[in-house]
């Protein structure tokens, strides 16, 4: 049996915590000046390079002076270039889209530096010190937590975490005289002097998870909260010097340390899954109109369902150029309320988006509880057009396939039914469409010279696509394969797969 370390058996990081240091005020005065100057410095020179940006984590016990010390941070740095937002443990109900998803948004791009008061640890750790969770689903919630800050550190981020400590006694005098001063009484209510009477379990629970999560990527800085100079010089001395070791080595910024997927096998027989397909099945074109309007109307009332309040879709159309994708997405909103859905066309990425991690750009654009977000390509192009034009490193590439998976689980576990659909054409009748939409007036929109690039590409993209689905396709959010020759017969499949995952999903 494993017996979780309590307080009793603090590790030395936090025993060190509790020592009583201090900084008398001449020896704060001596260096206080000399500190920001070189702070500033080195927010300008990162402003400057826009080489990374830099998420300041501020987590801690009740009363160890968390605010106070982003408060001087504040004074210290310029604010033009530093955001601060402070989350409490249930902003994300509000919208119905996973917890991640506010973390992710209020992400800063290069060059820019957020500071954030509470993050992805507060949920947890006091859910679990108030018996709300289980130990194993604690345990769950940290695996995702390592997974997201690796996922943020391979990206380039400066990711520093400052935990707060105070000892149990420490702590009961802050409380107190923050309590009796007029100025901070308000920081102190009952949710507080709660937190107090929990404080073993608090502290028991936020060891486990420091020790789980203090990584070589991410580790976790410890600071006593008791003395105000010593902590704001701790927390600014540590920035300062991991912003100048990373401005010294920009290659360091995106630096992966292992992929975490096995090496891709390419088919010895030329045989794939997308090129095994039926193609040449077709649907009768009478059948049709009766067929699309009936699994329109299913779709559309599915949607109106009580239960379809509680949760959300997102729909992925990805695809062979001109496989049909447009004219599928068409006849699925036709089946929908305006007000009740988003298609989000992904080109790509614009400078605000590629100053940001990758996945960034599609956290952002989630549907809330009872909407559906449509996306006409996806995240999936980094496995597939940036890996095979080139765009991003073969380390790049190879670990997207564990983050993607990552981020649909989450989807999915937080009530988001997750439909990802390919639509395959064969080489042959890729190459008809193309020359109908050349000679066709008012479809010459739909090709252009990066078509008839990728073609020349066919092979590479059918291995890209082959390795992709193998690897994402997932008991949770498997891929659909639709043979889309007949763009009768695929849009008809592509109907009955989102209502039948919804349905699915509600039942």
């Amino acid at each position: 049996m494993t017996v979780s370390p309590g307080p009793a058996t603090l590790p030395p990081m936090f025993e060190s915590a509790e020592l009583g240091h201090k900084i008398d005020k001449e020896r704060w005065s001596a260096e206080v000046p000399q500190l920001r100057a070189d702070l500033l410095e080195a927010q300008y020179e990162l402003v400057k390079k826009k080489g990374f940006s830099t998420v300041v984590v501020i987590g801690g016990i009740d009363g160890a002076g968390k605010s106070e010390t982003i408060n001087v941070l504040s004074e210290w740095m310029d604010t033009r270039h530093m955001q601060t937002t402070a989350f409490s443990p249930v902003d994300h109900e509000i919208s119905g889209r996973p917890p991640m998803w506010r973390f992710w948004r209020s992400l800063p791009p290069q060059g820019k530096i957020a500071v954030f008061a509470g993050s992805w640890y507060t949920s947890p750790i006091t859910l679990r010190a108030y018996g709300e969770i289980k130990s194993n689903q604690l345990d769950h919630a940290l695996v995702e937590i390592r997974a997201f800050e690796r996922m943020l550190t391979d990206e380039g981020v400066l990711l520093l975490k400052f935990w707060f400590h105070l000892s149990k006694d420490r702590q009961k005098k802050r409380l107190k005289e923050l309590s009796h001063d007029d100025r901070n009484a308000w920081r102190i209510g009952e949710n507080e002097w709660r937190h107090f009477e929990l404080y073993d379990k608090f502290v028991e629970t936020s060891v486990r998870a420091i020790r789980e999560t203090s990584t070589g990527n991410a580790p976790w800085t410890i600071v006593e909260g008791s003395d105000h100079r010593y902590r704001c010089l701790t927390v600014g001395r540590t920035m300062l010097d991991a912003m100048q070791k990373r401005l010294a080595k920009p290659e360091a910024a995106k630096a992966p340390t292992g992929v975490r997927t096995p090496p891709i096998t390419p088919s010895i027989d030329g045989k794939h899954l997308v090129t095994s397909l039926d193609l040449e099945s077709k649907m009768d074109k009478d059948k049709y109109p009766k067929e699309v309007d009936e699994q329109q109307g299913k779709l559309n009332l599915l949607t109106r369902h009580p239960k379809f309040k509680k949760l959300s879709v997102v729909v992925v159309f990805e695809g062979s150029d001109a496989a049909g994708k447009g004219g599928a997405i068409r006849r699925v909103t036709q089946a929908l309320d305006a007000r009740q859905y988003n298609v989000i066309s992904i080109a790509a990425p614009t400078d605000e988006e590629k100053a940001r991690p990758y996945l960034w750009r599609f956290w952002r654009n989630l549907p809330e509880d009872g909407r559906i977000g449509i996306f006409d390509r996806s995240w999936y192009g980094r496995v597939l057009v940036e890996r095979v034009e080139g765009f991003c490193s073969e380390a790049d590439w190879m670990r997207a396939y564990g983050e993607i998976n990552d981020f649909e689980e989450q989807l999915v576990k937080n009530d988001t039914v997750v439909v990802k659909l390919w639509l395959q054409i064969s080489k042959e009748e890729q190459l008809r469409r193309f020359e109908e939409r050349q000679a066709t007036a008012h479809k010459q929109h739909k090709i252009t010279d990066e078509d008839w690039r990728n073609r020349e590409k066919w092979d590479a993209y059918t291995q890209a696509v082959s390795d992709m689905i193998d690897r994402t396709s997932t008991e949770l959010a498997p891929w659909t394969l639709v043979p889309a020759n007949d763009k009768y017969k695929a849009r008809i499949q592509v109907l009955k797969t989102i209502h039948g995952a919804i349905r699915d999903f509600m039942s």
